[in-house]
């Protein structure tokens, strides 16, 4: 076989891949070396920006299949049979460290799902813990700025985690997740997947439920210790991504079982908490955990830039059947994670390959812009309605519709019943064993105790004694301890 012959990005053969061109043997560059400035201007352009949150990634292609009757909840057609098969891509990643951080890290992890289903992709898009920091999308800039590296001194400040947290109530419940044993799991394989948000399913009879998503790891839970993760940081930076890889590669496949909570849309006014609150969980008391399905993942990217870098998820990516609910978080980001793709990728990311439906064909008037690769009839017009035969709606919305009251303008949640910031924080706690307890609250003092304000950290052991007077006392005397020394 004949040996392929290197060319320029034009396909003009290249003569010589080791010299460039000079004035004489010695002498200096030419301009007109067009393979050199080809390629060295193409090297300054290698990378894009990086994610804001979720920049550290891995990801792997595999499938869903539906293992258990959901249609009397949601007329979704890639949920609508037993058996039923659909491609996925899921994309686990650190949230708060830079594209170049370590794996083993405390961090939550972002688990997000996109299923190429026959009436579009479905994009799954949540987190390794069940809850968050906030609630509302308006301190999500505040709060990710006070994870992330300070301005001045270039590393995360306890002062600014700690402070912000201090000015959050709300966020006891998610630090004390982020503080115990699950906060830093040993692989991505060995971690659970939750929709985190409330979302909504409407079934073929237009009944509402609103629904939360828990993807159950079939591999156990498998968590690090502090002391193990900074041994295995160092070691190998890449542990995750390491891990996920060559587990893949030698026939081990990772898999989830999905499983729904589901609350008939009636019920959620009169619940004793805000059910669209993402700092707090649904008892399963109160809503039990249906089975769904099972994801498994066979297949590794054959490009991490072109399939996980640039793989770009958004919550507001639903098909008929699934849609919103009143949730703040979550109705936030749907415009903030789109929009931050437009701005990554360019307008035209939806064409990328990893990005573009797979079992079906995207049908609509968007034309031109960055990197336009979409091949249109001559013919085909640019607008809608127009008496060509171009597409057209179908007046069928996706989910049902939400009842909505009141005046405009910028509202504390309504309250319910027994809303309340610090008691889940409090069951969480209680829930765990003595080993649990004692590691939890080792890890909390560890940062605590290096905030430089006294009244930052009196106001941080406020939380803590009010989710369970315990869990404030001990992590009280740690952090006075480890201060003394």
């Amino acid at each position: 076989m004949s040996q392929r012959v290197l060319t320029t990005e034009s396909g003009a053969p290249v003569a010589d891949n080791q010299n460039s061109a000079t004035a004489g043997a010695g002498g200096p560059l030419l301009l007109q070396d067009q393979h050199l400035l080809e390629k060295l201007a193409r090297f300054n352009r290698e990378r894009i920006p990086e994610r804001v949150v979720h920049a550290r990634g891995s990801g792997a292609y595999g499938h869903f299949e539906v293992t258990d009757d959901v249609t009397d909840f949601t007329h979704a057609d890639f949920l609508s049979a037993v058996g039923r098969r659909t491609e996925v891509f899921v994309r686990f990643s650190t949230v708060a460290d830079s594209l170049g951080g370590a794996d083993a890290v405390r961090d939550p992890r972002g688990f997000a799902v996109k299923f190429y289903t026959e009436e579009g992709n479905y994009d799954l898009v949540g987190n390794n813990t069940p809850v968050f920091f906030i609630k509302d999308p308006i301190k999500f800039p505040d709060f990710i700025h006070s994870q992330k590296r300070d301005p001045f001194t270039g590393r995360q400040e306890p002062d600014n985690v700690w402070d912000f947290w201090a000015h959050s109530p709300e966020a006891t419940h998610q630090v004390t997740w982020l503080m115990g044993d699950r906060g830093i799991p040993a692989s991505y394989r060995h971690m659970n997947g939750y929709g985190s948000h409330t979302y909504q399913w409407t079934n073929s009879r237009g009944e509402a439920f609103f629904v939360k998503y828990h993807c159950k790891t079939n591999q156990g839970i498998r968590s690090l210790s502090s002391e193990q993760a900074a041994e295995i940081a160092g070691r190998d930076p890449n542990s995750h991504q390491t891990d996920l890889l060559q587990a893949i590669e030698r026939g081990v496949h990772p898999s989830w079982t999905l499983h729904v909570q589901l609350m008939p849309a009636a019920e959620a006014s009169d619940y004793r908490f805000n059910p669209f609150d993402l700092t707090k969980v649904w008892p399963h008391q109160d809503y039990p955990l249906r089975r769904v399905g099972r994801l498994v993942l066979d297949r590794n990217p054959d490009n991490v830039f072109a399939e996980v870098e640039q793989a770009a998820f958004s919550p507001n990516n639903f098909v008929p059947g699934i849609g919103a609910s009143p949730d703040k978080m979550l109705q936030g980001r749907l415009f903030a994670y789109a929009d931050a793709h437009r701005y990554r990728l360019g307008v035209n990311h939806t064409l990328l390959a990893v990005n573009a439906p797979r079992a079906t064909t995207a049908q609509n008037y968007g034309r031109d812009g960055l990197m336009a690769s979409n091949p249109q009839d001559r013919y085909a017009k640019n607008y809608e309605p127009n008496s060509f035969d171009g597409p057209v709606e179908t007046g069928r919305p996706l989910s049902a519709p939400l009842a909505v009251s009141g005046h405009t303008g910028t509202h504390e949640a309504p309250a319910h019943t027994k809303d309340d910031d610090f008691f889940q924080a409090g069951e969480l706690y209680r829930l765990m064993s003595a080993e649990e307890k004692s590691r939890l609250v080792a890890n909390i003092a560890g940062g605590l105790s290096q905030v430089s304000r006294d009244d930052v950290i009196e106001t941080n052991l406020a939380h803590f004694h009010a989710a369970d007077p315990e869990y404030g006392r001990r992590v009280e005397e740690a952090v006075r301890a480890l201060r003394e020394d």
